[in-house]
């Protein structure tokens, strides 16, 4: 699915630099925090500092317009981020054991949902992520209305 996408922040590996493929960039939970503020000022440039201050109505992908699917514990930050800032996170979990987990990351108020990590569409997980995209339409549409309102 790379090629659905605009780009991706993602750990890489040298494959042929070594008789075992070798870390070529990690990324941590520290670095996800960061990629996500890359995102939201429209910053893709690895080079380029994020942390000038940026007015939000000038950042071109508003958290609020984000979901987070985190599968570990390295995900909790992003997801908090996320939804603080006015996003949405879901946590997805594989084993059953990682539905307690998940279970005490929404009682925690760190994401908006949980589901197991099936990606079929009539999973809870598809249907789940549904509702929030549905609800992010719904909200960009009325703050359109009401930019239409305030015009006339």
């Amino acid at each position: 699915i790379r090629n659905k996408f605009h780009n991706v922040f993602a750990s890489e590996y040298w494959f042929e630099a070594y008789d075992l493929p070798y870390p070529k960039r990690v990324i941590t939970d520290t670095g996800k925090t960061q990629y996500l503020f890359r995102i939201n000022k429209g910053i893709e440039d690895l080079g380029e500092s994020i942390n000038h201050h940026m007015p939000e109505a000038q950042r071109p992908i508003p958290f609020s317009n984000m979901v987070y699917f985190g599968d570990g514990e390295t995900d909790v930050p992003s997801m908090a981020v996320v939804r603080k800032n006015g996003g949405h996170a879901i946590a997805v979990y594989g084993e059953p054991e990682g539905r307690v987990k998940c279970a005490d990351l929404l009682q925690a108020g760190r994401c908006d949902f949980i589901a197991e990590a099936d990606y079929r569409r009539s999973s809870d997980l598809f249907k789940r992520t549904c509702l929030i995209l549905d609800r992010m339409l719904a909200d960009i549409r009325i703050a359109e209305e009401t930019w239409a309102l305030q015009r006339t």
